[in-house]
C-alpha cells in the first residue's frame, strides 16, 4: 500500500502537502474527502481520522496517521527527503533561517491570503455572509507584506535564502488561489515588485506545482462533466 493522503485536491492544505510530495517523487493515493457533502465532519471520521473534522490526514501502511498539513510536510521530508533541501540540516545558522522563513509566512502571509479568500471565495461559495471591509483590510495589509517580501528577496532568491524550501511551498496554494480567482496583483505581472515577481515566476513554475495544477484542473474537468 502507498502513503494514503486522505483530503480534497482543492483543498489549499491539501495540495501544499501534495506538492511536497511531488517534490520528493514519493508515491501516494489520495483518497477524497468530499467538502461539499461534509464527510470530514462525519462522525466515523472524526473518531479515526481527524478529531477537528479536518484535512488533510496522512496514512501509512502500518496504521500510523498524522494531521496538520505543515506537520506532514515536516514529517514526510524528514522521511523521504532529509536530504532534498526543503529542510535545512546540518548547518545550524540555514535550519535558523529556514525556521524564520516558515515563521514569515505563516505570520505576515498565510492570514492575510487565507483572510482574503475566506470573505471571498469560500464564505460566498457556502452562501455565508462576508465583510467587504474585512476583506478590504486583508487584501491592503497582504500588499504591504509584499513590498517587504520584495526587499528580503532582493538580497537572496528564495524566502529561506537561496536555495528552494518548504517555506516557498507554503506560499504557493494560497497565492495561486488568490492570483486566479480574485486578480489579486501584487504577486505577478506589472503592478507586482519585480523581486517579488521574479519569485512568484520561479516556485510557481517548478514541475511539482504544476502537476498539483493538472491535478486540480482535472478534477475541475470531472466536476463540470459529472454536473
Amino acid at each position: 500500500m502507498v502513503l494514503k493522503i486522505h483530503g480534497f485536491v482543492f483543498s489549499t492544505c491539501t495540495q501544499a502537502v501534495i506538492t511536497t510530495l511531488k517534490e520528493l517523487g514519493v508515491a501516494y493515493e489520495l483518497v477524497p474527502i468530499n467538502l461539499g457533502k461534509g464527510a470530514h465532519k462525519n462522525p466515523d471520521y472524526i473518531a479515526t481520522k481527524q478529531p477537528f473534522g479536518q484535512i488533510p490526514v496522512l496514512e501509512e501502511e502500518d496504521g500510523f496517521q498524522l494531521y496538520e498539513s505543515r506537520a506532514i510536510a515536516r514529517y514526510v521530508i524528514a522521511k523521504y527527503g532529509p536530504n532534498s533541501g526543503l529542510i535545512p540540516s546540518g548547518d545550524l545558522r540555514k535550519i535558523a533561517l529556514f525556521e524564520q522563513a516558515v515563521s514569515v509566512e505563516n505570520n505576515n502571509f498565510y492570514p492575510y491570503a487565507s483572510g482574503l479568500a475566506q470573505e471571498k471565495i469560500f464564505k460566498p461559495a457556502k452562501g455565508a455572509p462576508s465583510s467587504e471591509e474585512r476583506a478590504t483590510e486583508n487584501f491592503k495589509a497582504l500588499e504591504e507584506k509584499l513590498e517587504v517580501y520584495d526587499v528580503i528577496l532582493g538580497k537572496q532568491k528564495y524566502i529561506a535564502g537561496d536555495e528552494f524550501t518548504l517555506a516557498d511551498i507554503l506560499h504557493l496554494p494560497y497565492g495561486t488561489l488568490i492570483t486566479a480567482q480574485l486578480g489579486f496583483k501584487a504577486l505577478e505581472g506589472p503592478d507586482a515588485k519585480p523581486n517579488v515577481a521574479r519569485w512568484w515566476a520561479d516556485i510557481t513554475s517548478r514541475a511539482s506545482w504544476k502537476y498539483t495544477q493538472a491535478d486540480i484542473a482535472a478534477a475541475a474537468g470531472m466536476q463540470v462533466s459529472n454536473a
